[in-house]
């Protein structure tokens, strides 16, 4: 069962005062794959910076896509259902086409969760376990430790039988690789030929 997420936003009346203008559960939630399990929960985005406070429209009330729009933020909540809740359906690699974000898997690795994203993610986990797993190793996080993501290649594991959930910012950041190596160019050898054509 996915969980549930009370919402409540600020804003201004007409005469400049602040009030609340929602609270109820966040509307904006997206399974990916028919009783997965794996689910989002739209909260609000920026569009820009600086962002925005005008009006009063429900920034939350967008597709839900994985990447922020060019310099803003998405701010959401993210379930992670147990391993063997889904990664083995055949389905499994298809969550990332479910929120616009086909480009990010690592299709070189077993992993089904494995992907990269120009962003830097702000995470706390809220309920649960769950693995943080980097290309060189993996750490475990509990409720109430914090994960900055900075660009990297990540996947994410629960090997419990209890869902796992975190809150999360993404932030549009510039994309980062991987170093590359350069190899220094060897001189090329002279043909016989064309060296018998220099000595005459």
């Amino acid at each position: 069962m996915i969980w549930h997420v009370r919402r409540v936003l600020t804003g201004h009346d007409a005469d400049g005062r602040s009030t609340f203008i929602a609270d109820g559960e966040a509307p904006n939630v997206k399974e990916m794959g028919s009783n997965s399990g794996l689910a989002i929960t739209e909260l609000w985005e920026t569009n820009g910076a600086p962002a925005s406070n005008a009006g009063d429209k429900d920034a939350g009330n967008r597709k839900v896509r994985l990447e922020p729009p060019k310099n803003g933020t998405v701010f959401r909540i993210v379930e992670f259902p147990p391993d063997s809740q889904w990664q083995n359906r055949p389905d499994a690699r298809k969550w990332a086409e479910a929120i616009d974000a086909d480009h990010v898997p690592d299709r070189g690795s077993s992993d089904p969760m494995m992907h990269k994203t120009n962003t830097v993610d702000y995470i706390i986990v809220l309920k649960g376990e769950i693995y943080a797993i980097v290309d060189k190793g993996e750490t475990l996080l509990r409720t109430g430790d914090v994960f900055v993501q900075r660009g990297t290649n990540h996947s994410w594991s629960v090997r419990g039988s209890e869902p796992c959930v975190i809150g999360v910012v993404l932030v549009d950041a510039k994309p980062i690789g991987r170093a590359k190596t350069v190899t220094a160019k060897k001189p090329q050898k002279k043909s016989a030929k064309k060296a018998g054509k220099k000595r005459k």
